[in-house]
């Protein structure tokens, strides 16, 4: 929410100037203190009155309190926070001397038989009474909430992770929303998450995710939370076979992205059948990895093995034989050894 005057037609030549915290450089301004500038200015509008509102970048578009005329104003409305005899409220007080004076949805932070300096009063809280703060008369916001989860650039053709992260970055700019990071990481979690189930339960709180990572894309289809996947991988890799395989529509191709694709799919991903689409993806995956429990504890039955799963197992031991050392995961692909390169090729695509 961004707070900006809007004057209203009106014949009566009240104009009120709207003003807090959001009004000084280092006045420290909440969201609170914004919606309840907000609430407050849409109150004057609803009566009739016009209204400008004293506010500094980068809360909105409005005057600099320090420089307009008291004069244009017969009131002045100090909205919301903690309300005292500091620097800023005094130098305030002082410019619109002249005006009448309005507290709304303040702390009076001195007892009011010691100090008021408002004509009208309606507080949060004093020596005398407490109300509810008017926030609680906004209207409830629906502003979506938006998971990013973001691969790391190992393993993928050079620039590709960048320029995806870099469409991506734009997108959150087309538009209000909450953004929340998430990484599926755990051996270094970049924003303190601890445990699979912990990743996951913040997925599935997500409106939408818009992610590079499969597991960000399967996770969050699995609560029926809908994804903007995109494959950083040329061509496509593992994401596009694995929105295919489960029937996920929104998945994009990295070396085929565009910013009117990225926003046609983040706008399909807010409706209601997107939200039913990923619940129907996810009910088909439940169903197909059932059969595969059935087919892995059959197979354990048996307890054969094929003499081609023997020669393979015969090979490998004999390309580990030639190691010095395990190679982590997170290691670039220029460090593996020769031997091992058809080997990397095969498991760095695994989840």
């Amino acid at each position: 929410m961004h707070l900006e005057s809007r004057p209203h037609s009106t014949s009566d030549a009240t104009k009120m100037l709207v003003a807090g915290w959001f009004s000084f450089p280092d006045g420290l301004a909440t969201v609170g203190d914004i919606q309840a500038a907000e609430l407050v200015r849409q109150w004057l509008i609803g009566a009739g009155y016009r209204c400008d509102v004293a506010i500094v970048p980068p809360f909105g578009r409005g005057i600099d309190w320090q420089s307009a005329d008291p004069a244009d104003y017969s009131h002045v409305i100090f909205v919301c926070g903690p309300f005292g005899q500091y620097p800023g409220e005094l130098r305030f007080l002082s410019r619109f001397s002249n005006c009448c004076l309005v507290g709304v949805n303040l702390s009076m932070l001195i007892p009011l038989d010691q100090w008021n300096p408002f004509d009208l009063l309606f507080e949060r809280d004093s020596s005398l009474r407490s109300r509810p703060d008017i926030t609680f008369g906004l209207s409830a916001a629906n502003t979506p909430v938006v998971g990013v989860c973001l691969v790391e650039a190992y393993g993928y053709p050079e620039g590709a992770v960048h320029r995806a992260n870099s469409a991506i970055a734009r997108l959150l700019q087309t538009r209000e929303m909450a953004v929340v990071a998430v990484d599926t990481r755990l051996d270094s979690n970049t924003v303190g998450l601890r445990s699979p189930l912990e990743v996951e339960a913040l997925l599935a709180r997500m409106d939408v995710v818009i992610t590079t990572r499969l597991h960000g894309m399967v996770l969050a289809l699995k609560n029926g939370v809908p994804v903007v996947a995109i494959d950083p991988q040329t061509g496509g890799g593992k994401i596009v076979r694995q929105a295919e395989t489960i029937g996920w529509p929104v998945v994009l191709r990295e070396d085929g992205l565009s910013d009117e694709a990225l926003l046609g799919a983040l706008e399909y991903c807010l409706t209601t059948s997107a939200h039913g689409q990923a619940r129907e993806c996810a009910a088909r995956a439940r169903d197909a990895v059932q059969r595969v429990h059935d087919q892995f504890v059959s197979a354990l039955a048996r307890g054969r093995f094929s003499e081609q799963t023997l020669n393979s197992r015969e090979l490998v031991r004999s390309m580990a034989s030639n190691l010095a050392a395990d190679i982590p995961r997170s290691k670039s692909p220029d460090t593996v050894p020769a031997c091992c390169e058809v080997v990397f090729q095969r498991t760095r695509t695994t989840n």
